[in-house]
């Protein structure tokens, strides 16, 4: 009964995520997931947090886990933010710092939940158009503008900035913040997060989703000046002031802590990554340089949704966008187990044959 919608929920063009399957037999290639698991030292805290202290709410500052991400980090907790997820994180993001009255700016090609969120909480905003070579052209990013959001490696391109491009965005641009969106970060750029100590305008969020494998349990953070942190506090105290629960600290705390997993398992992907690269490439496709746990690849002729329904036929399944145009050629595979990439390679050489 849609006569009893707001007037906003008619407008809102909502974020569709990958297909979820639980079927064993499908090879996973679609939502950028880490296939090796997360630490180990994750299960004993989920295990020693399964007691009697569930009858209780959790700490709702989270300061634990926000200890634990400052010493990763070498900041200090007051300018640690902590929520379900990225997702979660960047929206509070958007509510409170990036409406203003110039519009946010960010890639016409990127996480496509920008957009959406401008247009839940009514926040302007304008697309800059990636460069010829699916690059983010930073010197676009210089005139006026109520705040700067991109990811670092973009998504779904692939395609990172070095740390280098992104500070000289931040010495122009003083007067706005500037989000680095770095979900993807471990697989390949080097982090900006030590330049929250020099930028004030500068917030990065994190996500332990993809190389930390707890896509599970939702959890991400933001680090920035404290001032920063203390807007986006205020809005999570006025939406839901326990945002993770007990279990989700534990694991959190778990994972961030074991340095080891995290660069064993991102070297066995980025390792994968580039042999993945290879055989798209022999197979006759092109395959965009990337810094993510996934690769963007286009055939030149063969049509990408037909490409990515045969392959669903065969059990695989890859990630299609068919907006905006410039990307509806390509499909996103996301790197998968040695054995994942040879059972896509194996179906893609049928289909091409």
């Amino acid at each position: 009964m849609s006569c009893f919608w707001s007037d906003i929920v008619h407008r809102l063009t909502p974020y569709f995520p990958g297909e979820q399957t639980e079927s064993a037999d499908v090879v996973k290639l679609n939502t950028n997931e880490n296939p090796y698991g997360p630490s180990p030292r994750v299960f004993d805290a989920l295990r020693a947090g399964i007691d009697d202290s569930l009858r209780l709410y959790p700490d709702p500052a989270s300061t634990r886990l926000r200890e634990a991400i400052a010493r990763r980090h070498d900041v200090t907790p007051t300018q640690v933010f902590v929520g379900n997820g990225s997702d979660e994180v960047l929206a509070h993001t958007f509510r409170a710092l990036l409406m203003q009255s110039a519009p946010v700016l960010f890639p016409d090609i990127t996480y496509s939940f920008y957009p959406v969120y401008c247009k839940l909480f009514g926040a302007k905003y304008k697309e800059i158009p990636l460069g010829e070579a699916f690059q983010i052209d930073v010197d676009a990013y210089f005139q006026d503008n109520g705040g700067i959001i991109f990811p670092n490696p973009n998504a779904p391109t692939g395609r990172g900035l070095a740390v280098s491009e992104i500070e000289r965005l931040l010495k122009s641009n003083t007067e706005s913040v500037v989000v680095i969106d770095e979900a993807y970060v471990d697989f390949g750029c080097q982090s900006v997060v030590p330049l929250v100590h020099v930028y004030p305008q500068l917030l990065v969020t994190h996500t332990l989703s993809k190389s930390h494998a707890l896509a599970g349990l939702r959890v991400g953070y933001a680090i920035g000046h404290p001032d920063l942190v203390a807007a986006l506090d205020r809005v999570k105290n006025s939406f839901n002031s326990y945002p993770l629960d007990r279990l989700a600290q534990s694991a959190a705390i778990a994972a961030i802590e074991d340095r080891e997993h995290l660069q064993a398992t991102c070297g066995k992907i980025v390792a994968s990554r580039t042999a993945l690269g290879t055989a798209l490439q022999d197979l006759g496709l092109e395959v965009l340089p990337s810094d993510a746990n996934f690769v963007l690849v286009r055939h030149p002729e063969r049509d990408a949704a037909e490409l990515s329904a045969r392959l669903r036929e065969r059990n695989v399944i890859v990630r299609h966008f068919r907006k905006p145009p410039r990307i509806a050629p390509f499909i996103r595979v996301t790197v998968g187990t040695d054995a994942q990439c040879e059972e896509l390679i194996a179906a893609l050489r049928k289909i091409l044959k």
